[in-house]
């Protein structure tokens, strides 16, 4: 019986009216993974760069994932073909690749999710969940429809090759690293400082203008909305990590006399 696979964040991105609100998942949990797909979100990325996530743990939360209505993108640690090979086949269909800063280094991550000759993606998928061990009827001459490729722009020369970037075929999306970036303009742990903000808000206007999707890291949600505003079109406000480290420090502070009651910021 042919299989039929779920929407890529590209497709999410094509019908929705509205920027799509994710959270992060980096607990590197299954459980976890569920509870969070199950929450009424659009979308969820499951991180291997800064997570104690392998491909063995990442195919259990993508698994866990697939029984609730929501977008499943997995960021990868590096832009390694080889690794993201491997994450394709465990049934990945959006990827995000961080650390993006040139145009030629988006041409690289689109090749890499590509068969050839318009890529380098190995051939493995008889025996990979990507086409359901060959219940995806074609899944080779169509698999660029079922995969979505979105870059992570979080460097100040990032920044400047933007409108390149946003225009490389392949790039379904753009997404801005705001930590990392205000890191790279010497403004370590200032995301909301007003240069990063702009630097932000730079990207927005030339992936727009390339007709690209463009998305924001923003856990404060006065920044999320100023952000949406602004014309994101898809955002992450939130991680499960951050969301048991908040709440379970409100609980002890409840309980708990000598509890810190320091007011830590989401991310």
């Amino acid at each position: 019986m042919p299989f039929r696979l779920t929407p890529t964040l590209r497709e999410a991105l094509a019908r929705a009216d509205r920027p799509l609100a994710g959270m992060w998942v980096c607990s590197g949990s299954p459980l976890v993974a569920e509870i969070c797909a199950g929450a009424g979100l659009d979308w969820i990325l499951i991180d291997m760069e800064h997570s104690p996530n392998g491909v063995e743990s990442v195919l259990a939360q993508l698994q866990a994932a697939a029984a609730s209505p929501v977008t499943t993108v997995v960021r990868v640690p590096t832009a390694d073909p080889v690794v993201i090979k491997q994450v394709l086949d465990l049934g990945a269909q959006t990827i995000l690749v961080p650390m993006v800063s040139s145009v030629a280094e988006a041409e690289a991550a689109v090749r890499a999710v590509r068969y050839p000759p318009r890529g380098i993606r190995g051939v493995g998928s008889a025996l990979a969940r990507s086409a359901r061990w060959n219940r995806v009827d074609d899944y080779l001459a169509d698999a660029e429809q079922h995969v979505s490729l979105i870059v992570q722009i979080e460097t100040g020369a990032g920044v400047e090759a933007a409108a390149g970037i946003a225009a490389v075929e392949g790039v379904d999306g753009v997404f801005v690293g705001p930590s990392d970036l205000a890191a790279s303009m010497g403004l370590l742990g200032q995301q909301t400082h007003p240069d990063v903000v702009a630097a932000v808000r730079r990207v927005f206007a030339v992936a727009r203008s390339a007709g690209t999707a463009v998305g924001v890291n923003a856990f404060d949600p006065a920044v999320a909305r100023d952000y949406a505003a602004a014309g994101a079109d898809f955002l992450l406000v939130g991680a499960d990590v951050a969301l048991l480290a908040r709440g379970s420090e409100a609980l002890a502070a409840s309980w708990v006399p000598e509890a810190d009651r320091t007011a830590r910021a989401g991310y």
